[in-house]
C-alpha cells in the first residue's frame, strides 16, 4: 500500500483527493503548510507527494526545490495557475508531473497510479552506458563526463537515458514527453528543449551530442573526441 502526502492548504481539497486515493487502496496524510511537508516527508517517508504551488508559508516551488534536494520521492504539482512558465519552472525542479484545478479526482487517481509505476520500474534493469567519454550507469543513477561526475536531476537523467539507449535514432518531442514524463503535455513540448539545453551544457566535450531536427526531434549521436 502506497503512502500519500497531500500538501494543500485548502480542506476541500485534501478531502476530496483523500476519500478517492483511499477508495484505490492509498494510505493519505494531509497537511496545510510547506513547513509541515518539509517535516513529514523527512519523518513519513511517503511513496508520492501531492504538492500545492500556492501555500501561505513557502511556495510549492521551494518545497519542491528542498525536497528534490534530499530525495527522489515523486511529485505531482498542484496548481490554479495556467501559464506555461509555471509548469516549466515546476518541471524543472523536478516534479514528474502537473495538474491544473479544478481538476477531476479520477484524474487525479490516474496521475498518482501512473507516477507510481514509473517510478517502480525505473531504470531497474542494470545498464551502463558508454557514448565517447560520457558513461552513464543506469543501476546507480550516476553520469560521468570524461571521468567527472555530472550532477542531473531526475528528467535530466531520465532524458539522457532516453537519447542514449536509442543513439542515432530521432526522438520526437511528444515521444520525448511520454517515455519521460510518463504522458502527453497536450503539445507542450517546450519543457522538452529547456531540459535539451542544459543537457547540453553538463555532457559538452564528452563526445555525445544531442542533434537537434527542426520540427522533428531530437537524436543523441556519437562524435570524436581527444581524449
Amino acid at each position: 500500500m502506497a503512502n500519500i502526502l497531500i500538501v494543500d492548504d485548502e480542506p476541500n481539497i485534501i478531502e476530496l483527493a483523500t476519500l478517492y486515493l483511499e477508495r484505490d487502496g492509498f494510505k493519505v496524510e494531509g497537511v496545510a503548510t510547506g513547513k509541515d511537508a518539509l517535516i513529514r516527508q523527512e519523518s513519513s517517508n511517503p511513496d508520492l507527494i501531492i504538492l500545492d504551488l500556492m501555500l501561505p508559508d513557502i511556495d510549492g516551488f521551494e518545497v519542491c526545490r528542498q525536497i528534490r534536494a534530499r530525495a527522489s520521492v515523486p511529485i505531482l504539482m498542484l496548481t490554479a495557475r495556467k501559464e506555461d512558465v509555471d509548469k516549466i519552472v515546476g518541471l524543472e525542479l523536478g516534479a514528474d508531473d502537473y495538474l491544473t484545478k479544478p481538476f477531476n479526482p479520477r484524474e487525479l487517481v490516474a496521475r498518482v497510479k501512473a507516477i507510481l509505476r514509473r517510478s517502480q520500474t525505473e531504470y531497474k534493469p542494470s545498464e551502463t552506458l558508454t557514448i565517447g567519454n560520457l558513461t552513464i550507469d543506469t543501476a546507480r543513477h550516476e553520469v560521468t563526463n570524461n571521468g567527472k561526475p555530472v550532477t542531473l536531476r531526475t528528467k535530466e537523467f531520465a532524458l539522457l537515458v532516453a537519447l542514449a539507449q536509442n543513439l542515432g535514432i530521432v526522438l520526437s518531442r511528444e515521444k520525448l514527453l511520454e517515455t519521460v514524463w510518463g504522458y502527453d503535455y497536450y503539445g507542450e513540448t517546450r519543457t522538452v528543449d529547456v531540459h535539451v539545453n542544459h543537457l547540453r551544457d553538463k555532457i559538452a566535450g564528452s563526445g555525445a551530442d544531442i542533434e537537434t531536427l527542426r520540427g522533428t526531434g531530437y537524436k543523441m549521436i556519437a562524435t570524436e573526441v581527444m581524449k
